[in-house]
């Protein structure tokens, strides 16, 4: 529900906006403060058909040949809740504005294409077309959502009942028989809506919160947009964006307190500090053409001597730091140690995961970081918001600290966007190869003192600490705390399972799990949504690591059809035994009359769809022709590729 003033002398629900009604332009002392129910809504585009959908209670607003649009009954429903959207501010906002303007079948189906095609954007919207735009209470989920995926994917990502796709072709005229499915379908499209809508409530009830504190409605964005929003609005200044100047090179420039003891890892540091980076054509950063130090992925480009923009050659070696028995990638975003397939076991030992807390931000308030364009009033209000996060963390108070973590690592995520007033890669570099030499630090002081190290990645390592070493472990984190300023949490396994440092499974000497990638479960987070992936597969591999349970065991006991099912978004649309299924596809694996799925566009096979049925329906009870010999075969493949043979 959300708080609104509408004004009594015409009854709307606009916005009043004192001391005038936005509408009716009357005195707004007579205004009242109510609250709005949320309603979703969806709109279609023919060009000779135009929908608008909502839910709770249902209502369809049509357009067709002789079917005039109920403009009045459609402007009262826009204004007396708050509307739920996913691309709303893009789409139906500017779509539902132009036809309340008057604008016919033929006049929305040319903004519809201008729109999807040609990928025009509110402002740019109204400008073209020559409209205001509405102004109504809205909450857009796609930015909200994490991964800024398809509606249709994120219904797929939550289970939902139906995945369906637009069931008639988009340039199709619209006759009497085919508005049903389409109502039908835009309900569908709701009915995912609102799923999605209550499964980011919490992201959602953050961001009321946070609007009512920074005096700014912050619903409809990311968390990076959050951060960059309110900080515009904490600044007693405007800011603009700074230009993006490719070629332009700059050094690291290490903190005092960074010291290395050995004179390999002196060597490795000083090579760092004096090899330039530089700015690339997207505005990114990339080392220098001769810098194998730091890893070339796969879409950077370096500046040759030249002065031409090339891709990673082809044998390019990247080169790595080892310590004692392990190897470590640097690059421009976060350490990585190198290990595949690798079992750990507490036999002798503690397997000890120290990680740094809010490292990123920690790092930005340790290091004076702020972009030149806003100066040190950004490093007052940063370092104002970590003060406040880390007291409300303490405290317990989990709304607040989490309101401020959104701000704290979204101002983070926004110093590498050419598209924020935050953009200054040069201080992005400071905080990301800062973070990995001192942890480098922290390696290099756990073997001189015969404690290996196992694992590390971008906030933490792993040691295999001797159980009477411990107190010399306690010290090393004491005496690097005191150095860097940073402050350190530790974890204990019994054991750790790696694929790669990326994926892995960790069992805590108290019985709780902890997994990563591949072997995380498909949720929302700050990195993205994975697609669920034959889960049940996964959950039959931690129960064999945790308790020895039989893979078999944990696959044949399950009776809920959403642990055996993927999910994938399939470019063009997929299709099965030549039905068309959609550009989100769902299946499980089955005995019996299967087939792969196959691109629409060209025959291929869809990756792993061998031997599936598609499943875009969620049947009421698990099917009785699930291939439970293939979900055995893969749950034994990860395992193996953890390392552990069975």
């Amino acid at each position: 529900m959300t708080n609104r003033l509408v004004c009594e002398s015409c009854g709307t629900g606009y916005r009043v906006q004192l001391p005038l009604c936005t509408h009716c332009r009357a005195s707004s002392v007579f205004a009242h403060t109510i609250q709005l129910a949320r309603r979703r809504m969806d709109t279609e585009c023919y060009r000779d058909y135009w929908l608008c959908q909502f839910d709770n209670p249902p209502q369809s607003f049509q357009m067709f040949p002789d079917h005039p649009l109920d403009r009045d009954r459609l402007r009262a429903a826009l204004t007396t809740c708050t509307l739920v959207t996913f691309n709303g501010q893009h789409y139906d906002h500017p779509m539902i504005s132009y036809a309340l303007a008057g604008a016919n079948n033929a006049q929305l189906k040319e903004a519809n294409d201008a729109i999807i095609n040609g990928g025009l954007k509110s402002w740019e919207f109204a400008r073209r077309f020559n409209i205001t735009l509405l102004d109504i209470d809205h909450i857009d989920l796609f930015d909200v959502a994490p991964g800024q995926g398809s509606l249709k994917m994120y219904g797929g990502k939550m289970h939902c009942r139906k995945m369906q796709d637009l069931p008639i072709e988009h340039s199709a005229s619209i006759g009497l028989f085919d508005r049903p499915p389409l109502r039908e379908y835009c309900g569908n499209d709701l009915d995912t809506t609102e799923a999605l809508e209550k499964s980011m409530s919490a992201q959602l009830e953050l961001r009321e919160s946070m609007s009512d504190e920074y005096g700014i409605d912050l619903r409809s964005k990311s968390d990076a947009q959050i951060a960059e929003a309110v900080l515009k609005a904490a600044l007693p200044f405007d800011v603009q964006r700074p230009p993006v100047t490719p070629g332009a090179f700059f050094y690291y420039r290490p903190p005092p307190w960074l010291q290395f003891s050995t004179p390999y890892m002196q060597s490795i540091a000083q090579r760092v500090f004096t090899t330039p980076f530089f700015i690339n054509e997207t505005g990114g950063i990339s080392p220098a053409l001769g810098n194998a130090l730091i890893d070339w992925g796969s879409d950077q480009r370096r500046l040759d001597e030249r002065g031409i923009w090339v891709s990673k050659p082809k044998g390019w070696t990247h080169e790595l730091v080892t310590i004692g028995k392990t190897s470590y990638a640097l690059g421009t975003g976060g350490l990585h140690s190198t290990e595949q397939s690798t079992v750990w076991r507490a036999n002798g030992c503690k397997l000890l995961s120290p990680d740094v807390a809010a490292y990123y931000p920690s790092l930005i308030v340790r290091l004076g970081i702020y972009p030149q364009q806003i100066g040190p009033d950004f490093q007052t209000i940063y370092a104002g918001w970590k003060t406040r996060r880390d007291v409300a963390k303490r405290e317990g108070k989990k709304k607040i600290a989490n309101s401020l973590k959104t701000l704290n690592n979204g101002a983070f995520g926004k110093l590498l966007s050419t598209y924020s007033i935050l953009y200054t890669p040069t201080e992005f570099i400071q905080v990301t190869v800062t973070g990995q030499l001192a942890l480098l630090m922290l390696i290099e002081t756990f073997e001189r003192c015969h404690i290996p190290v196992i694992s590390a990645n971008t906030d933490g390592i792993v040691v295999e600490c001797p159980d009477l070493l411990d107190l010399k472990y306690a010290k090393i984190i004491e005496w690097w705390e005191q150095t860097t300023g940073f402050v350190m949490e530790t974890s204990e396994f019994k054991v750790l399972a790696s694929r790669d440092v990326n994926s892995y499974v960790a069992i805590t000497t108290d019985g709780s799990v902890k997994t990563k990638g591949a072997y995380a479960p498909p949720e929302p987070g700050a990195s993205g949504w994975p697609n669920p992936t034959t889960q049940i597969c996964v959950d039959a591999v931690i129960a064999f690591i945790k308790d020895g349970t039989p893979l078999a065991y944990t696959i044949a006991m399950c009776q809920d059809v959403k642990q055996f099912v993927s999910i994938r978004n399939v470019k063009g649309g997929g299709t099965w035994k030549g039905e068309y299924l959609g550009k989100a596809v769902r299946w499980y694996y089955a005995t019996g009359d299967t087939d792969a799925i196959r691109y629409k566009t060209n025959g291929n096979k869809v990756a792993k769809t061998d031997g599936c049925r598609p499943m875009m329906e969620l049947p009421a009870t698990l099917p009785t022709d699930i291939d439970y010999s293939w979900y055995i075969k893969e749950a034994k493949s990860l395992l193996d590729d953890l390392g552990i043979k069975v």
